[in-house]
């Protein structure tokens, strides 16, 4: 059982748990319960849990330790069940760090970070395991900032047990990359190289990449990547996505090439990053060599993001009739990112009659969308249709729909500070509004530019 559940086979695992209560009669030991709920979570089977949950209330199959329970509020967490976790961890007479982490876990995997939060505040106890889950929950729900502050509190807590681990640095990383926190994203790297099993670990050294390359330093995620002691496809498609970000399609193409030399099989994740990279790079015949390598040379079925690569590259590159064409062929529904890529592509030729026909279906799928109707309105507004431009805003007016504030941040002192549009929270907002005011009173406005 222990096998399946390890190579990601939880079904099996269930299976071989149903023989086995079958042809035997017994009732399963503690390790038994805990792979079969442990199958049960990763598989949904809310049903199958529950009704092990019920063998082991019936035949008091839990003993006196929380190994069973962690595994059950675990379950009910993986299942979206917190009412239910939190009642089974509520009647635990004994709870050790797993019991409290579970817990936690079970709130990230819902969304609830605040709710997940408030139960790491009250452990008695913590280990690396349940402040990488905060971490993790932190820097998926998009709170960066506060996932990284989370990991320097964790650095000031002494003890082997608060050593970050290969995930830990993973996770950080990956945060770093998504905010271009590029100093903190350095410390780190800093750290790793001090530690063995860090400084050699793939999934470190992919991370790395990604990081810099998001960060605007591809000098370094080169460096890296050649430093590298073994890479893996992971590895390679890291680098081309960093070239892709940066406009160098033609490098993506070469390392892409270099990558199938040396005997690796490219996956459908680095066919989207080198696609990616000839439609920012402006390689139309690359890419379409290249989209059909993946169909007929290595028999990868393309996805929808796939074809969505293909109709950016034509776009980008002011092919909109060719885009039309693979969008009405292709076999799939096109979905808004697609639609998106037409209506820009529209913006920039002024075709307003393609555009409508792009914004409508873009508002089809995503009828909230409040950059599709500033799209729109630009369309407008440089064709000088004022009177549908006018019409544009009012409808968002009615139907309740607001332009998104901007967001961006900055690292000084590898501390982030986060800005948000017409915001006033910030601790420096006084002093940006002066510097503003400043600079605005020492330009000059001349042909639409200001000057200083």
């Amino acid at each position: 059982m222990s096998l399946y559940l390890h190579s990601q086979q939880p079904f099996k695992t269930l299976n071989l748990f149903s023989a086995m209560i079958v042809s035997t009669g017994l009732n399963p030991d503690e390790h038994c319960l805990v792979a079969a709920l442990s199958a049960c979570g990763s598989a949904k089977n809310l049903v199958l849990g529950k009704m092990v949950h019920a063998m082991v209330l019936r035949y008091e199959l839990g003993g006196d330790g929380p190994i069973v329970f962690n595994a059950l509020i675990d379950f009910y967490g993986r299942n979206g069940r917190m009412y239910l976790a939190k009642r089974v961890f509520e009647l635990m007479v004994a709870k050790d760090i797993a019991s409290w982490t579970s817990l936690a876990n079970g709130y990230v995997l819902c969304g609830d970070i605040e709710a997940a939060g408030q139960v790491f505040d009250e452990m008695p106890e913590r280990n690396v395991i349940s402040w990488t889950m905060m971490i993790v929950g932190h820097i998926h729900s998009k709170n960066v900032a506060s996932g990284l502050k989370l990991f320097k509190e964790m650095r000031t807590e002494r003890g082997e047990n608060n050593r970050p681990t290969f995930v830990t640095i993973v996770a950080i990383l990956s945060g770093c990359a998504d905010i271009g926190a590029l100093d903190f994203g350095r410390s780190l790297h800093a750290y790793a190289n001090k530690v063995a099993n860090l400084v050699t670990d793939v999934s470190v050294n992919n991370a790395l990449i990604d990081m810099y390359s998001k960060g605007g330093s591809l000098e370094m995620a080169r460096k890296v990547f050649k430093q590298m002691p073994q890479k893996d496809v992971f590895s390679w498609t890291s680098l081309i996505s960093g070239l892709a970000l940066h406009g160098e399609g033609r490098s993506a193409v070469e390392i892409f090439n270099n990558m199938v030399l040396r005997g690796l099989l490219p996956n459908d994740i680095t066919f989207l990053s080198v696609l990616s990279a000839c439609g920012h790079g402006g390689l139309i015949k690359e890419g379409q060599t290249l989209f059909d390598k993946m169909v007929h040379s290595y028999g990868l079925k393309p996805t929808i993001k796939h074809y969505g690569c293909m109709v950016d590259l034509f776009c980008r590159a002011g092919h909109v009739t060719e885009a039309m064409k693979l969008i009405k062929n292709m076999p799939f529904e096109p979905d808004a990112v697609i639609w998106r890529s037409v209506l820009s592509a529209c913006m920039i030729k002024r075709n307003l009659q393609l555009a409508e026909i792009a914004a409508k279906k873009v508002l089809e799928l995503e009828p909230y969308d409040d950059g599709v109707y500033m799209l729109l309105w630009n369309i407008y507004r440089l064709t000088n249709k004022w009177e549908d431009a006018i019409k544009t805003r009012s409808l968002m007016r009615n139907q309740n729909i607001k332009k998104q504030p901007g967001c961006s941040w900055i690292e000084i002192n590898g501390l982030v500070h986060e800005f948000v549009a017409e915001g006033t929270m910030h601790q420096l907002v006084v002093d940006v509004e002066t510097v503003l005011e400043v600079l605005n009173g020492q330009s000059r406005f001349i042909h639409d530019l200001f000057i200083l």
